[in-house]
């Protein structure tokens, strides 16, 4: 079975951040991060198995595939708060980006519909080639 598949466009509902922005940093610092500051999206989160495959963009529109790879933590550091994404989750990310054409239909489809929220993609399909494009790069 493959593990989850989740869209994290790392964009806060309450911040004028520049779309990209939080993922700009998620990329930098090696986390995944969600804006959201109490609540059930942050539990969700926080509680998001390791290993779990997150999907995001940077500010030039690239898709990026990564997997959580720790426990939740409160980031209060300047560049976390100029982009609004204070609860961060390590994260091991492809080092290169993922060309539009590989990435599966239903991620497009989700990024497509928009939102600043972290949301699971229920697609199969989605979960098997998210896996197959992370064992092709852990393959070398």
């Amino acid at each position: 079975m493959s593990a989850a598949v989740y869209r994290a466009p790392m964009r806060a509902r309450d911040h004028d951040a520049a779309p990209g922005a939080g993922a700009e940093l998620g990329l930098e610092q090696g986390v995944v991060g969600i804006g959201d500051k109490t609540g059930r999206r942050l539990e969700r989160f926080a509680e998001l198995p390791d290993g779990s495959f997150v999907w995001t963009r940077d500010a030039e529109g690239l898709y990026h595939l990564g997997a959580v790879a720790g426990p939740w933590r409160r980031d209060d550091s300047p560049a976390a708060r100029a982009v609004g994404i204070r609860n961060v989750r390590p994260a091991r990310w492809l080092p290169q980006p993922v060309a539009e054409d590989d990435v599966p239909t239903a991620v497009l489809a989700t990024f497509a519909r928009g939102g600043r929220n972290l949301q699971r993609i229920h697609d199969a399909r989605a979960e098997r080639e998210t896996a197959a494009l992370w064992d092709a790069a852990a393959a070398g």
